[in-house]
């Protein structure tokens, strides 16, 4: 399909009626070929050494099992890191224009196959049809983008001065060596590429676990790392438990580096692991949010609720960027929320590979329990559930699915403070907008923000004054989520994140890498040597 897929920008009715079509044929074909198993591996050959499996099930339809796997055998990791560290050395060594040529090749396998990938995403994650083909085609983008600022750099390298005729010097940035990645199940095609990939334009190899929620979604990105002709041992997959194969690959002495996207308990114990060796260790990681977005008096209403909307109903709550906390002034509180609500009537929780679908289910039950925690706590510690969505396409197949949820809320109320990753937010009300931006500050995160208003002293003192990596301004098209490679850097501030610079943004590439400075002597006429 030569349609422009994202998060937020629209297509002709005709682009949307074959995009449509498409989908819907790849879903049936994938659903004719379930119940595969996929062994463990090495490299691009299976190992069938005893172990563990585990299945992978649509959490739309939990009676439909899609595929198993066989969990990595410990006993076989040694030999997975000694052959990703054997192949680190070559495929540093090639030119990073060899490197670029590899990843493109990748970029332009996954947007061939943009239908099946995100078919097979919608079908393990349980997010509709538009969002699974946002997440396969910001996985292409983020490869093309980063290999752009690759490019641009010359392999981030910059000519410095020097002090003596005849010195020569120079700053390099190396690649560490063996980068274990490990990414969520929310956007399991785009987050787990768009780490890996970076990692190997450095000049990295990957060691790759996908989670173990969406672990089909990671062996067909592993699948086109092969067919588009990577190198063997340059990334390799292993699936399993992040308590059991991530802390080993964390743990691991060949371990040079780690990504991850997730949770802020595993972040953390995550980078204590990567401080604890016998020398520090990069530890890049995007930790999740607790996005809020102001709404002050002069906002245009409509635009403010669509946005809000859109930000808490979006993937039923479970992006890093979703809005949970609204902040809206109290002289345009009660206007607002009938708009809000208006809206939030719209949208349709259905079986998310219908074309009716807004939202689809949650990921698994845990995330059920908490929704039925938070519907309970909202009538608590000064708290009100003001809205509960009822709107279906008729009957749910048996999944795990959560109606999205309105509460007036205190800022300190435990609701404002924890991430939950289910569609519910939290409504404050605040006199100025020094109560506002003090309100937003209020948590330990800070990934996203939004603010709704024409007021420029309002927007001015928001992009200074909010502490978070990624604003928005009067954005109907998501107060605070759809980041794109280019467009919005994605960067985690606080507990949100670990090296303030984020993914999709022009630093990224370039911290998979460290700096290396090259000095040599040359006789003068000789000067134009390469270092």
């Amino acid at each position: 399909m030569s349609i422009r897929i994202t998060y937020t920008t629209p297509n002709s009715p005709a682009e949307v009626a074959a995009m449509n079509q498409a989908f819907d044929q790849a879903v049936a074909q994938h659903r004719a070929h379930l119940g595969h198993h996929y062994p463990a591996q090495i490299g691009y050959h299976p190992i069938h050494t005893s172990s563990s499996t585990f299945a992978s099930t649509n959490p739309a339809h939990l009676e439909e099992e899609l595929h198993t796997f066989a969990e990595f055998p410990l006993n076989e990791l040694d030999t997975v890191m000694m052959h990703a560290r054997t192949a680190q050395h070559q495929w540093a060594r090639l030119p990073w224009q060899s490197r670029v040529a590899y990843m493109r090749r990748v970029a332009e396998r996954i947007r061939t196959h943009i239908m099946a990938l995100a078919a097979a995403v919608t079908l393990e994650s349980g997010k509709n049809r538009a969002e699974s083909l946002g997440d396969v085609a910001e996985a292409a983008d983020l490869i093309d983008y980063y290999a752009d600022e690759l490019s641009a750099t010359d392999g981030y390298h910059r000519p410095l001065g020097s002090l003596l005729p005849g010195e020569q010097t120079g700053s390099w940035m190396r690649p560490y060596g063996v980068f274990v990645v490990i990414a969520p199940f929310n956007f399991p095609m785009a987050l787990a590429t768009g780490m890996s990939s970076a990692a190997l334009l450095a000049g990295n190899t990957v060691v790759f676990k996908p989670s173990e929620e969406t672990p089909w979604t990671g062996q067909l990105l592993a699948d086109i790392m092969r067919d588009s002709g990577m190198p063997e041992h340059v990334f390799q997959i292993c699936h399993g438990k992040g308590s059991v194969i991530g802390r080993a690959l964390v743990n691991h002495p060949n371990t040079a580096g780690v990504a991850f996207t997730g949770s802020v308990a595993t972040g953390m114990e995550i980078q204590r692991a990567c401080q604890s060796g016998r020398w520090s260790k990069p530890c890049l990681m995007e930790l999740g949010g607790k996005n809020g977005a102001i709404i002050m008096p002069s906002a245009n209403l409509d635009e403010a609720a669509l946005g809000c909307v859109k930000s808490v109903f979006g993937l039923s709550g479970q992006k890093c960027s979703a809005l949970s906390r609204i902040i809206v002034h109290r002289d345009i509180k009660e206007p607002f929320m009938r708009k809000l609500t208006e809206i939030a009537q719209t949208w349709i929780v259905s079986e998310p590979t219908r074309l009716t679908c807004n939202l689809g289910p949650v990921i698994n039950a845990a995330a059920v329990q908490r929704a039925e925690r938070a519907r309970a706590l909202a009538n608590t510690a000064g708290g009100r559930l003001v809205y509960t969505h009822t709107r279906t396409d008729g009957d749910l197949p048996i999944g795990h699915y959560v109606m999205p949820m309105f509460a007036e809320l205190p800022a300190a109320h435990e609701l404002m403070q924890h991430e939950l990753f289910i569609p519910f937010a939290g409504i404050t009300t605040v006199s100025s907008l020094d109560d506002a931006i003090a309100t937003l500050n209020f948590s330990d995160f800070g990934l996203t923000a939004g603010c709704f208003s024409q007021d420029e002293t309002d927007i001015q003192r928001f992009f200074h004054e909010a502490e978070a990596g990624v604003l928005y301004v009067n954005r109907p098209t998501g107060a605070t989520t759809g980041a794109w490679p280019g467009v919005q850097s994605f960067c985690g501030w606080k507990a949100s994140g670990a090296s303030g610079k984020g993914g999709c943004g022009p630093w990224y590439v370039s911290q998979f890498m460290r700096e290396q400075s090259r000095t040599r002597m040359l006789p003068i006429t000789a000067q134009s040597t390469k270092v």
